[in-house]
């Protein structure tokens, strides 16, 4: 069953530019239907106010709003990445042009919309039975801004016996 809760992402005036980077970057995403503004509604004639957009199968609403918001680190995605590869590779892509790299995997893309670019791994490590091995990749995780497994893995490995 389709979901009915979809996030609307506010831009100043860069929907359009924006899905189209997005959906570059991700698998199984498409941009879909763009409203224009018109005479009646409030924005110039004919330039795209509101549209929606699909990134590996989940719905976007996009609205062209204006300068009066912008985004927060109080709003963000997260990216699940299987290996160093897909971190590796969403990370770069989603800074391209403009992005801004932050720590313990965040960054914030050229528009300036948050995102987690997060290995499995890391989960797995938080989570060992070893209390000095989660220790050990918490700590290694919080001096990162890019999040590199085998660096984790290593701080953990020093900590404790390898599970």
């Amino acid at each position: 069953m389709p979901s009915i809760i979809t996030p609307c992402l506010w831009f100043d005036d860069q929907l359009e530019e924006a899905a189209a980077f997005y959906c570059s970057i991700f698998p199984n995403s498409s941009v879909g239907w763009t409203v224009e503004h018109s005479e009646s509604a409030p924005g110039e004639t004919g330039t795209v106010m509101t549209g929606d957009f699909v990134l590996d199968g989940l719905r976007f609403r996009g609205i062209n709003g204006g300068p009066m918001f912008s985004f927060t680190e109080a709003v963000s995605f997260e990216v699940a990445c299987e290996d160093q590869d897909e971190v590796d590779r969403y990370w770069e892509a989603l800074l391209a042009d403009g992005g801004t790299e932050s720590r313990c995997g965040w960054l914030k893309d050229r528009f300036g919309l948050s995102w987690q670019v997060v290995p499995r791994r890391l989960g797995e490590l938080l989570t060992d039975p070893d209390e000095a091995r989660r220790n050990a990749a918490m700590q290694a995780m919080l001096g990162m801004s890019r999040i590199v497994v085998a660096d984790l893995e290593a701080a953990a490995d020093a900590a404790g016996a390898v599970v």
